[in-house]
């Protein structure tokens, strides 16, 4: 069972932009890493943004400069600003955190709270 909801998924054209709003969907403890990932059809979940317990982010290559990722001080709330959306960016997206404060935003068995995804279509 999903510990956390995404809003904000739905198709797009390329160039255009979208925002993701994450909340835990129960009670949970505060996480400190928290991060979204991106399944494209018929590949692996990947990180695309994650934001640590020291406030560190860091971006997947494919999306710096256009992925914004943010964390509501001292809230599970997680955004993400998409700008300049491309074709290959269309996939499921999740959130994810960790109650750890030492966590390693690379790995997701590092996460235990999950989304159940959005949809993030993008034509060209």
């Amino acid at each position: 069972q999903a510990q956390m909801q995404e809003i904000g998924g739905g198709s797009r054209q390329a160039g255009g932009s979208l925002s993701l709003t994450c909340t835990p969907s129960k009670a949970t403890y505060l996480l400190y890493c928290m991060a979204w990932f991106r399944q494209a059809p018929g590949k692996d979940r990947e990180v695309v943004a994650a934001i640590n317990s020291e406030r560190n982010i860091n971006y997947a290559d494919s999306v710096k400069g256009r992925f914004i990722i943010s964390k509501d001080v001292n809230q599970n709330t997680l955004h993400l600003q998409i700008n300049n959306l491309k074709p290959e960016g269309t996939g499921m997206y999740y959130c994810a955190g960790a109650a750890s404060y030492y966590c390693s935003t690379e790995d997701e068995r590092d996460f235990a709270y999950w989304g159940q995804g959005t949809q993030v279509p993008v034509s060209s």
